[in-house]
């Protein structure tokens, strides 16, 4: 994808209706409007977390005073479930208490806790339960989708899981005899289950590609959902960036996968805003 098209993707991409929208009138793939979309409320969330959370107790005498937290998060143009967070947060409710709150809301005594708990995982897509689930299960399909490609070819290799004994930086999979891809010999090949776009490219260089490369050699890095493919990349000599075609004779269907409620709770906030796949 050009960077002029992606810009304007991303753009229109304010509202989680413009999802069904833009797939529906323009005919981009549902999953990739997802995928940008959170990228996009991830992004908005780490930028004003702190701006929002100094407000805190201004968003819990609002509630106190009848909006739900739906409406105190339109308010502030915030994620329902983070706002519902805060606002909890304010009345000594624990965060573990919080997340148990939100993955069994029907055992919350208080009618209307539970009525605006319900409304605000139903409202939030990208960091209720459900929304942290799909994220999950989107990087496991691009990590079951890489291992299927290698192992119809026979090819055989460690997995991040196991290489984590070993390293402490991690690629998802580092292969027993490099293979050629694009001409060259690549030893590595990391699975990001997101859009490669500048933002995205860049953090994953600084974080991830280039002590891969220094303590691996060259590999690759694939996102399954594309790139912005005209722009130029400080990627470190002999790491490739491609794309799903690149992979395609082996095609893994997506599948959701729900994950328990303990995986839900994740990463602390805002870090967990950072995280991707």
């Amino acid at each position: 994808m050009k960077l002029s098209e992606y810009q304007d993707l991303y753009r229109k991409l304010a509202t989680q209706e413009d999802i069904d929208f833009l797939a529906e009138n323009v005919g981009y793939d549902k999953e990739l409007l997802l995928v940008v979309y959170t990228q996009r409320v991830v992004r908005d969330t780490t930028r004003k977390f702190y701006r929002v959370k100094a407000q805190a107790r201004r968003l819990a005498w609002m509630w106190q005073n009848g909006a739900s937290f739906v409406e105190v998060a339109r308010k502030f143009d915030f994620p329902p479930i983070l706002t519902a967070l805060m606002i909890l947060e304010q009345r000594k409710t624990s965060r573990k208490q919080f997340w148990k709150m939100i993955t069994e809301i029907d055992q919350v005594r208080d009618r209307r806790l539970g009525r605006d708990l319900e409304e605000a995982r139903r409202t939030d897509i990208v960091y209720s339960p459900e929304g942290t689930a799909r994220q999950y299960a989107r990087g496991h399909w691009g990590e079951a989708k890489l291992h299927t490609w290698l192992d119809a070819r026979g090819l055989t290799y460690e997995t991040e899981k196991q290489l984590r004994a070993k390293y402490d930086k991690t690629p998802d999979t580092l292969l027993h005899r490099p293979i050629d891809m694009n001409g060259t010999k690549k030893y590595w090949i990391e699975s990001k289950a997101t859009f490669g776009d500048p933002y995205e490219i860049k953090r994953h260089i600084r974080k991830q590609l280039t002590p891969y490369s220094e303590m691996f050699g060259d590999g690759a890095v694939v996102y399954w959902f594309g790139f912005v493919d005209d722009v130029e990349y400080d990627v470190p000599e002999g790491v490739d960036v491609v794309d799903a075609s690149f992979f395609e004779r082996t095609p893994v269907p997506y599948a959701y996968v729900p994950v328990s409620a303990e995986r839900v709770e994740g990463p602390t906030v805002p870090e967990a805003a950072t995280k991707s796949r």
